[in-house]
């Protein structure tokens, strides 16, 4: 018999698996801490790892920091854009977002996931928060 959290981990893996499926181009949606230590990760076969080391991630945090110092606000979104491929991460602390997809991917499609990924991420977000 599943527990209640294993459980409630499998319906968000189903979710951001789908996911992967309805945006066409995404390979790989990974959730680590702010750190860059994975918490969870779905991916295509496509081999997209060097952008998913915790330096990579951790990276982030650190411009998400100098950008909030221009005096604009809390910077929520940071997109790259590569010759082949394109990494969209979102600032969701204590959890960043990385989405990693073809140069041809919907970016803007990616975005307007945003607000429908918080109800999955409050479990992940207390559990990183709790160690």
């Amino acid at each position: 018999m599943d527990t209640p959290s294993l459980v409630m981990s499998k319906d968000i893996n189903n979710y951001f698996e789908g996911l992967l499926k309805k945006v066409h181009g995404l390979y790989i949606i990974q959730i680590t801490d702010r750190d860059g230590a994975p918490v969870m990760r779905v991916s295509q076969e496509k081999n997209v790892d060097f952008t998913l080391t915790p330096s990579f991630i951790s990276t982030f945090t650190t411009a998400s920091d100098q950008a909030g110092k221009l005096g604009l606000g809390r910077n929520k979104t940071i997109i790259s854009m590569y010759s082949n491929y394109q990494v969209v991460q979102m600032n969701k602390l204590p959890l960043i977002l990385t989405f990693v997809g073809s140069e041809n991917c919907n970016t803007g499609h990616i975005l307007a996931l945003e607000h429908q990924l918080d109800a999955y991420l409050e479990d992940m977000r207390l559990a990183v928060s709790e160690s």
